[in-house]
């Protein structure tokens, strides 16, 4: 008898997920439905002109092209993996490979307590005490690197490269702790097998321990990627309100969560509709993200073997 009720609580719970998803994804669309006719699916999402409206009698009247809030999106958060998929597979490495006992556990906490810091406080510490601090930084960084198309304009002190640091000291710790897991469950006979042909312990971490936790290292980027896509109130914070199609790093940008949360509180009622459209591109392209993701876990976790995973 437990059995059977077990089976049926557990798997209520499953199809809740999926219910309560559905029913999130049809409301917001259908609020949004006024915008895409208007504009198009496409013209929405690649539109890059951006004038909101006031009417309140359920008609459209604005401009809306989404494309400049996901450009700012994508960049910073491919900014932000960028930065910090390195550190974490150092951190990583470090804590199962390297580390002794004594700091092991201390270094590991003090890494996870990371997460546990709001994102406001990244935002205000960002905007009160990095911003000032880096931005001469920005303006070396602008200087020697302004033969590239990207450098050489504006440097502002809120822009999309110090948003983009600030939001991979935010995913680190989340990319770190499932990538030290992965680490951990490489075979300890392999990496013996490895010391006993005589390789040096870079080597084992290099030959051994990479390889066989390639698809957990994709899965981790891919959950840091999840938590940098949807980041709203620190992006909102430091990264300025410009929000642009062209790739500037040192200048200002927008994010479709930052958007959202900027403008919602006082925004008319055919604003609303608009962010609402903005809602469900940022939802879809988040699925897009995590659907991709788990199929490349997939087929890289098929050939490099379970323990990968």
């Amino acid at each position: 008898m437990a059995d059977p009720t077990f089976k049926a609580v557990v798997m209520g719970a499953g199809i809740l997920v999926l219910l309560v998803l559905a029913w999130m994804l049809t409301s917001t669309a259908s609020d949004a439905l006024p915008v895409f006719q208007k504009e198009g699916v496409l013209g929405f999402l690649f539109g890059t002109t951006w004038q909101p409206g006031d009417a309140r009698g359920g008609e459209i009247t604005g401009t809306y092209g989404a494309l400049p809030f996901l450009a700012g999106t994508v960049y910073s958060s491919l900014i932000a993996l960028a930065i910090a998929v390195p550190l974490a597979v150092g951190i990583a490495l470090y804590l199962t490979q390297l580390a002794p006992k004594r700091i092991k556990q201390p270094l590991t906490y003090t890494v996870d307590l990371l997460a546990a810091v709001p994102s406001v406080v990244y935002g205000i510490v960002g905007a009160q005490f990095l911003a000032q601090v880096l931005y001469p930084f920005w303006v070396w960084l602008n200087d020697v690197l302004s033969f590239l198309p990207f450098f050489g304009g504006n440097v502002r002190a809120f822009n999309l490269l110090f948003a983009s640091v600030v939001l991979a000291i935010m995913i680190l710790p989340i990319t770190s702790a499932v990538i030290r897991e992965v680490f951990a469950q490489v075979p300890t006979d392999e990496r013996w097998a490895a010391f006993g042909l005589g390789a040096t312990r870079w080597e084992v971490m290099r030959h051994v321990v990479l390889p066989r936790s390639r698809a957990g290292i994709i899965g981790g980027a891919m959950l840091g990627l999840g938590r940098a896509l949807g980041e709203t109130i620190a992006v909102l914070l430091i990264m300025g309100a410009g929000a642009q199609v062209a790739f500037e790093p040192l200048n200002t940008a927008n994010t479709v969560a930052a958007q959202i949360a900027a403008a919602f509180r006082e925004a008319s009622p055919e604003y609303l509709r608009a962010l609402m459209a903005l809602g469900v591109s940022l939802f879809l392209l988040t699925m897009l993200v995590n659907v991709g993701a788990r199929i490349v876990v997939s087929r890289m976790g098929t050939v490099s073997g379970d323990a990968a995973l």
